[in-house]
């Protein structure tokens, strides 16, 4: 599984394509298969995302989850403080252990 990945131009925070514009939760991301690549470059040059790129992930019944530890990061935010993690668009959803 493929992600394409991002960050938001007027406020810096981490995105992630849905498949038609960009969100702030991962649960939200969709497999860009082969197409990341083309995708990046549109939405780059549009101006509606800053220096995105592809990454591996896993699908998981909580949504993707990205495989690598710098994602995982990017995604669920700082990881000092747990009060200051971004939180689930669905508050019901399970968190996930880093």
């Amino acid at each position: 599984m493929k992600l394409l990945t991002g960050n938001d131009l007027p406020s810096g925070d981490v995105t992630w394509w849905t498949g038609r514009d960009w969100s702030r939760h991962v649960e939200d991301a969709v497999d860009v298969g082969e197409d990341g690549e083309r995708i990046a470059q549109a939405e780059e040059a549009a101006r509606r995302v800053n220096v995105p790129y592809v990454i591996d992930a896993v699908a998981t019944p909580d949504g993707p989850r990205p495989a690598h530890i710098k994602d995982r990061i990017r995604a669920l935010g700082p990881t000092v403080r747990s009060d200051l993690t971004l939180k689930p668009a669905d508050p019901s959803a399970g968190g996930w252990v880093i």
